[in-house]
């Protein structure tokens, strides 16, 4: 396979494929405060991988952050997962994906994983909480702890009757993807921070949700920070006054985005946001008042991981 690993200090990062396509949004849809100008400026490497060239369709991954940390295997966010049913949210419904076979690629079963944080609970960051058995969902890590925002859970638990932003987009979802792991107490509801080990930290980084947090990677000399959905595609670096059209906050959302890239600026930290095709993730420096890309990770993209498991 292409270099789909890193390492970083104690840490192994290795991503896991789900998806890689069109999310079914132009860039002006999805982005609505970005302006043209700025997919035109920057097309020459916005361009295939994050957005099409000729449609403004936006491209996206789906994928999971396998982190080896002390002995330990880390899930950040699940992905879509198999045959759920999303009514609103059509392109994510009824999938049937080989991402458990990915990850088994990588070596690890579902019974190996030791803990699985969700950075928020979209539709799309806690699929592969669970599966299905017949015709119950069940834990598909059935031996991990799963981090889970308390503010997120409060948020999205139908109990709650919250009118979120992205209306019936997240029908079912905590249905079937986080109920069942709280039923089964496998969850831990956090607040505020949350150290999962020496190597990683969970922070709130509200905007996007009011529970969307970032895990922070420190050791040895190397930093990174594993974003979720705080950035779906580069153009927020360049532009990061600009929200996706599902923030819930998005004056709190900008201010995150300003924060979090910030501090990777300053400690040459690697920032790694859930969904970006093409490398994955990026090293940003400070450019003016706002922040540019100085240099991508090492990750493979689809289309080389593609061709190499040909």
């Amino acid at each position: 396979m292409s270099a789909n690993q890193i390492t970083l200090g104690d840490v192994t990062i290795t991503r896991i494929w789900e998806y890689y396509g069109s999310v079914e949004m132009t860039s002006e849809t999805f982005f609505p405060e970005s302006s043209p100008h700025t997919w035109k400026k920057h097309s020459s490497w916005l361009e295939p991988h994050f957005v099409a060239p000729e449609t403004r369709i936006v491209n996206s991954a789906i994928q999971t952050w396998l982190l080896r940390s002390e002995g330990r295997n880390i899930l950040i966010d699940t992905g879509v997962g198999n045959h759920k049913e999303r009514p609103y949210s059509p392109v994510w419904s009824r999938l049937d994906t080989g991402f458990l076979d990915n990850l088994a690629g990588a070596g690890v079963r579902p019974e190996d994983v030791d803990v699985v944080v969700n950075t928020h609970l979209h539709v799309d960051h806690v699929g592969w909480n669970t599966y299905l058995d017949g015709r119950t969902w069940v834990p598909t890590f059935p031996n991990a702890t799963y981090l889970i925002p308390k503010a997120d859970f409060d948020f999205w638990n139908p109990v709650n009757e919250h009118k979120p932003v992205l209306g019936r987009g997240n029908q079912n979802v905590f249905e079937d993807s986080v109920a069942p792991v709280h039923e089964a107490g496998l969850t831990t509801l956090w607040e505020d921070e949350y150290t999962i080990d020496a190597n990683l930290r969970l922070n709130l980084a509200p905007g996007h949700t009011p529970g969307s947090s970032v895990v922070t990677l420190e050791s040895g000399t190397d930093r990174a920070v594993f974003v979720g959905d705080m950035l779906h595609n580069p153009v927020q670096v360049v532009e990061p006054d600009v929200n996706s059209c599902f923030c819930e906050d998005p004056a709190a959302a900008r201010a995150t985005r300003r924060k979090v890239l910030g501090w990777a600026a300053d400690r040459g930290a690697l920032v790694i946001p859930a969904h970006l095709g093409g490398q994955g993730a990026a090293e940003v420096v400070r450019e003016g008042s706002g922040f540019a890309i100085k240099g991508w990770a090492p990750f493979a993209s689809y289309a080389e991981t593609a061709k190499d498991a040909r």
